[in-house]
């Protein structure tokens, strides 16, 4: 609201109104570009040389619809006279708006136009972190305090609510327990001083395999809306987990949340990609055309979900977790526990032997057993913008848009008319790091895969034929001792022109009960062979114990 210059003209307001809303009526003053307007009662618009038009624009009971010339600083009487004839407020409304209008009004604000929106800075990231379940920002958060200690901008996306697995604070499961999980995480991160937290429609799905994720998620849904929120936050860098098969936990939903986050690094800035997410709106409420912009963000850097380190080093930058957070004056380590304690769900029993702990004690647990104190290491998956290999996460990266950087896809392998390989997640990632310029990314040769026994290995195959006739493939496995094969060996007959897909069922043991949690890996070979030769061989190492996700 504008006040008029003097407190007389105060004065003269106040009584103004009274009298004004004695008759029914709303008054206000409103200061907008290039104009000012007393609602219900005049609109005064700048023009030209200092010249301004009085237009009334009263409604019933006066039913006024006329347009008067005036200078500035002009007296009003006779006009308003001419509008409100014997009205008793005229005094005051000379008074006021002599003065609105002996003000000289910029001739630049004369000629400004309405503004058009734009992006909401308020969501504006320079980082957005990528994972799959509530408490898996754990990976990540010693070193997003390190960002916000610099002023970095922090976003997180949660592909999942974790709606799966057992609850140690209370009785909830299924969607209830998403539901509480979601909140465990957005508590979490506000901890830290991270209120921008999205999750997609991703499920909780407990397997190794990322393509059994991806089909859970709705692969196509899920991309979309990541594409859509990396077009809404436009960060500079997207860190996420690391998108492969490894001996480890190794979370299919982990590799998701991985493989997803790449994708929308790759597509988000290309406008011809989910287009209604980039086109303006047809109507004053529009409900289908969302406004965004194509954005094309500058680095992704990934986060291992491996038990082995040594594939990994010299690819990206590291981080110590001890130094002292100017924020809390705490270490990183210790800011990034504190935040973790509200994952009650899945972690109560490990939080109340914390709670018990005096600080010392917290200390040696958390940096010699628990892997809080640990150097964090990133792998670099790739620069749109330069810098070293292990230089800083925003190395070489300065404020604003760079364009479309459509990927630069690696031309798939030349394969002899009959073949055979390794089919299921493994091929997937061989393809995953072809399409999306990713040959330097570290992967396992050959490749590997921890299992719980007893159970079942299950070895994927895809079996070309190329040539212009049926072919007889003969396939075979060798194992470790103990190992059996259950199913999937034998004669097959692959038709002319097709690739058809084939797997071996592999019987795993049960481990002894002193064998520890894990034993060393070995190594499992199936071999295909045709007219008498062999036309390819898949291999893989494999660790069992006593405890794994299902394959």
């Amino acid at each position: 609201m504008v006040a008029p210059a003097t407190s007389a003209n105060v004065d003269a307001y106040d009584d103004f109104r009274k009298l004004w809303q004695d008759r029914d009526l709303d008054l206000r003053i409103l200061k907008e570009p290039g104009y000012a307007k007393l609602n219900g009662l005049l609109r005064i618009v700048p023009a030209p040389k200092e010249t301004e038009y009085l237009q009334a624009l009263m409604a019933h009971p006066f039913k006024i619809g006329t347009t008067v010339e005036v200078r500035q600083g002009q007296k009003f009487a006779d006009l308003l006279k001419f509008i409100f004839k014997g009205s008793p407020m005229l005094r005051f409304a000379g008074a006021l708006l002599t003065v609105f209008l002996a003000t000289p009004v910029p001739q630049a604000m004369a000629q400004e136009g309405k503004p058009l929106p734009h992006s909401d800075e308020r969501y504006k990231a320079d980082i957005l972190v990528v994972v799959a379940h509530p408490d898996d920002e754990a990976a990540v958060t010693p070193y997003l305090v390190r960002a916000l200690d610099e002023h970095r901008r922090v976003a997180v996306v949660f592909a999942t609510r974790g709606s799966s697995g057992s609850n140690e604070a209370g009785a909830e499961q299924a969607a209830a327990l998403g539901d509480v999980r979601e909140i465990e995480a957005r508590n979490a991160l506000a901890t830290l001083g991270i209120n921008t937290v999205w999750f997609l429609s991703g499920k909780d799905t407990a397997t190794q395999d990322v393509l059994v994720s991806l089909a859970n998620w709705d692969h196509g849904e899920t991309l979309e809306q990541m594409v859509r929120l990396v077009r809404l936050t436009r960060p500079e860098v997207i860190l996420t987990f690391l998108p492969g098969a490894f001996i480890g936990e190794d979370h299919g939903d982990h590799q998701a949340s991985g493989v997803l986050a790449t994708e929308a690094f790759d597509l988000a800035g290309n406008p011809a990609v989910f287009p209604e997410q980039v086109a303006g709106p047809m109507k004053r409420l529009e409900p289908f055309l969302a406004d965004l912009r194509p954005w094309q963000a500058k680095k992704i850097y990934y986060f291992p979900d491996a038990d082995r380190e040594d594939i990994f080093r010299g690819k990206g930058p590291s981080y110590s977790v001890k130094e002292v957070s100017r924020l809390s004056n705490k270490p990183y380590w210790r800011m990034a526990l504190d935040a973790f304690r509200a994952h009650q769900t899945q972690a109560k029993s490990y939080l109340d032997k914390i709670a018990q702990m005096d600080e010392a004690q917290i200390e040696r647990m958390a940096t010699s057993e628990d892997g809080w104190g640990e150097d964090q290491h990133f792998v670099l998956g790739k620069s749109l913008v330069g810098g070293s290999v292990s230089g800083d996460i925003f190395e070489e990266i300065t404020p604003g848009a760079i364009p479309y950087a459509r990927p630069e896809a690696v031309p798939e392998p030349a394969r002899p008319e009959l073949s055979a390989e390794l089919g299921g997640p493994w091929s997937f990632y061989a393809e995953f790091r072809r399409a999306h310029g990713l040959g330097n990314l570290p992967h396992p040769e050959p490749p590997e895969i921890a299992l719980e026994g007893p159970g079942t290995l299950v070895i994927p195959l895809w079996v070309r034929n190329q040539t212009a006739k049926a072919q007889e493939v003969t396939l075979s496995a060798t194992l470790p001792a103990g190992w059996t094969t259950a199913n999937g060996s034998g004669r097959f007959t692959v038709a002319a022109r097709r690739t058809a897909a084939a797997r071996v069922e592999v019987s795993l043991p049960a481990l002894p009960d002193k064998t520890e949690k894990k034993t060393v890996a070995q190594e499992v070979t199936v071999r295909a062979e045709a007219n008498g030769q062999v036309i390819g061989e898949a291999k893989l190492r494999v660790e069992l114990r006593k405890r794994a996700l299902p394959e």
